[in-house]
């Protein structure tokens, strides 16, 4: 195959051109020498396979067969169309959830071999075996049978109420009921029988049950929240676009009535990425719209904001949930490793004790019979009830975990290795949401030449007010005029801006560059399809709500209106901002640049409805944009002056552009995110190509609280002698800073850094 030639290409290119001569000429004591080694190598691999390699070639073999017999299928690209699970071109796997590790045939001879794949188990199997030769027969049958019968029936108990309750939580999962979309209206249909190319919709609160394309939703916004914590652990909550020609849609009915399909790209682990795209045929000319991870709704996430509607794309096995689970394996403890290795001991010293008293004997008649006599007399030295309480204890602790009253709602999944809670020796620990509240509160804005914190935002806050009181009066003075108030800006000269203007640009920026949606509780209850009234969402304070993916923008937003400028609304197009004297400015969204982990930024670019005016605002960590802004020679430093006090950094910067130079740009954009090959890069490409000569404008700083009671939690693990390590994102200073407030790392305790090396 293709993939066996390239491995094979890469092992040649390892391999030297040439060989020396000297590679050629062989010693003829080498040739001497070759019988002996062959000897030694046969007795090296005779102690090999007596100590261990027969248990290796077993799983191996098992491991060779299972495969043989799940022989996986390759997997390929797919066109999906609408509401027709008919037209899918081949057969894909079922959409039921299987955490189980045996089945009704293999449940038996796995768990056996699970058990005498340990010496110990197989050296009391082989034992009460012997008592069936009667030349061997020192005892009743009984006195050897009854303990190993005993430890095997536990064990076999225990793995079967382990693999019932995972037998009761798959099917629970797979009978969860979903409605379905169809010709004759919404059918009840269970979660395991969902079908690629099913229109599946999901309310408030519900799992998603596989895979989907977000093509509709109840919310005004067409955009939806969704809660991934049951993916990646993150408690953030994610914004999900729906594909904006199925949302004008007037009615769900619709969704039929036209002749769509996705294109999807093969089934993959990754969870951040996804490329697609979205063709209705029945337009004049067809209708083509890209599909990036912001449309999708994976499996096992949990909608958090309206009813949402999607085409299902991959199910089963080949959801992305899935894929990146591994398969349920046996977990040992270290106890059981220790025992088992501390019988081999015991064993050794057993045969060594049977030779002794043989020897004592002289090797007189059949002395092979007595020395297994001897060892069948001795085996008592290796405690059969050691096993026996070791799986009574077992089961009992776990029995104690779930029953405590200090810990409510603690389910223990695997009772095979509950005492190892007992022998921790690392803790590995998230910053953010973990050790922090993850609740962010704004503290420092930094504009170069001043820098205002929380005992200083009423200036901020004064300036806000007399600016726009003199935009809007001047508005008003000009209103008279038929001809528009454009600045011409190529040949104005550079002038050094006042602080009261440098404040009104960074906190318009501020109020504008995020993702962040204000949501008002509706005065009357509100179903199926049925939009917000306009009369319900009266921009009242009190009734205003911010949702986000990140809680640093949502800290971001609320502290601009703290200072006078309110984020009041915002849908797929447009958001609105109400000034200190209570107008509505509106700005239309042209284009949207999401954070990525590889970006470190965000952008956004929006025309002002009252001047035209297309501006690109752009924030992110200073690492990565501080090659983006304009020279300057007080970010760097202020970035790790924030740092050090704990503070979460972000930098923000502008880029005014001509309708010339955003009807380039937006051509560009648009073609890169329709290709199908490298569609990321070609996106990435055409976006720096904006990311040039940015003025900056300010450096905001945000606070992420500790967690209640996480100081003495983290001081009593490290006396308890476990080595805690805390994982983050943050800059080195933020990172330190945290260590040292949580005390993670006492404060006469020395840090050491290590730089990345440099060759």
């Amino acid at each position: 195959s293709r993939y066996q030639v390239e491995d094979e290409s890469s092992h040649l290119d390892e391999m030297p051109l040439m060989m020396s001569e000297e590679g050629f000429e062989n010693d003829e004591s080498d040739y001497h020498t070759l019988p002996r080694a062959r000897i030694s190598q046969r007795r090296r691999g005779l102690e090999w396979f007596i100590c261990g390699g027969w248990k290796f070639l077993c799983t191996s073999c098992s491991d060779w067969l299972i495969n043989i017999c799940r022989r996986k299928k390759d997997l390929k690209a797919r066109t999906v169309w609408l509401g027709c699970p008919e037209k899918c071109e081949e057969k894909y796997p079922k959409n039921a959830i299987k955490n189980q590790k045996y089945n009704i045939f293999t449940f038996i001879p796995g768990v056996l071999y699970e058990q005498f794949k340990f010496f110990l188990n197989l050296y009391f199997l082989v034992v009460s075996c012997s008592q069936f030769v009667p030349a061997l027969k020192i005892g009743y049958l009984y006195t050897y049978w009854a303990p190993l019968g005993f430890v095997l029936t536990v064990t076999v108990v225990r793995e079967a109420v382990d693999e019932f309750r995972r037998y009761k939580r798959d099917k629970e999962m797979n009978s969860q009921l979903y409605s379905k979309l169809t010709v004759r209206g919404k059918v009840q249909v269970k979660s395991s029988d969902i079908q690629v190319g099913d229109l599946i919709i999901v309310e408030k609160n519900q799992r998603i049950p596989s895979d989907m394309v977000f093509l509709r939703t109840s919310e005004k916004t067409g955009s939806c929240f969704i809660r991934t914590d049951q993916l990646d652990g993150e408690t953030d909550w994610k914004l999900k676009v729906a594909v904006s020609c199925t949302q004008r849609l007037p009615a769900l009915g619709d969704l039929f009535s036209i002749n769509a399909y996705v294109y999807a790209q093969k089934p993959q682990l990754d969870i951040h990425s996804f490329e697609g795209t979205f063709t209705r045929e029945d337009s004049d000319p067809a209708v083509h719209e890209s599909l990036s991870i912001e449309n999708t709704l994976w499996a096992s996430t949990v909608v958090a904001s309206g009813t949402v509607i999607g085409v299902v794309i991959y199910t089963g096995k080949e959801t992305r949930s899935v894929m990146n689970t591994s398969n349920p394996k046996n977990k040992v403890g270290l106890l059981d490793l220790e025992l088992n290795q501390l019988t081999k001991a015991l064993f050794l010293a057993l045969v060594a004790l049977s030779v002794v008293m043989v020897t004592l004997q002289g090797f007189v008649g059949p002395w092979y019979r007595n020395l297994f006599r001897f060892l069948l007399l001795f085996s008592y030295i290796i405690p059969i009830s050691l096993r026996v309480n070791l799986d009574m204890g077992k089961a009992a602790y776990g029995w104690m975990i779930m029953k405590d009253d200090n810990i409510p709602g603690t389910v223990v999944r695997t009772s095979t290795i509950p005492e190892e809670l007992g022998r921790l020796v690392y803790l590995l620990t998230d910053k953010t949401g973990t050790l922090t509240q993850n609740e962010m509160i704004f503290k420092r804005l930094h504009l170069g030449t001043v820098s205002y914190g929380t005992d200083t935002m009423d200036e901020i806050q004064s300036h806000i007010i007399n600016s726009y009181s003199q935009v809007h009066s001047q508005n008003s003075g000009n209103s008279t005029s038929s001809t528009p108030s454009r600045k011409p800006q190529s040949s104005a000269p550079k002038v050094r801006k006042s602080v009261s203007n440098r404040i009104h640009e960074a906190v318009k920026a501020i109020a504008l560059c995020h993702n962040v949606t204000p949501v008002y509780e509706s005065r009357a209850g509100v179903s199926g399809e049925t939009e917000y009234a306009e009369v319900d969402q009266d921009f009242s304070d009190e009734n205003r709500t911010y949702q986000a993916s990140s809680p640093d923008e949502v800290a971001l937003v609320q502290w601009t209106e703290s200072v006078g400028l309110t984020l009041v609304n915002r849908d797929l197009t447009s958001m609105q901002l109400k000034t200190p004297g209570g107008h509505i400015l509106t700005y239309y969204i042209l284009q949207i640049f999401p954070f990525t982990s590889e970006s470190k930024r965000m952008g956004i670019i929006v025309r002002d409805e009252s001047s035209g005016e297309i501006t690109f605002y752009m924030k992110g960590a200073d690492v990565a944009m501080s090659t983006i802004v304009q020279y300057n020679d007080w970010l760097e430093e202020e970035c790790g002056n924030m740092a050090r006090e704990g503070l979460r950094t972000l930098v923000v910067a502008k880029k005014s552009l001509t309708e010339e130079q955003y009807q380039d740009f937006e051509s560009r954009y648009n073609q890169a995110k329709l290709s199908i090959h490298d569609r990321n890069l070609k996106v990435a490409a055409v976006v720096e190509s904006l990311e040039r000569e940015m003025e900056l404008l300010c450096l905001t700083g945000v606070e992420d609280q500790l967690q209640a009671d996480v100081r003495p939690t983290l001081e009593m693990l490290r006396n308890a002698g476990i080595k805690i390590w805390m994982l983050t994102g943050d800059k080195l200073e933020t990172a330190t800073c945290i260590a040292k407030s949580s005390h993670l790392v006492s404060r006469n305790q020395d840090i050491h850094i290590f730089r990345p090396v440099s060759t």
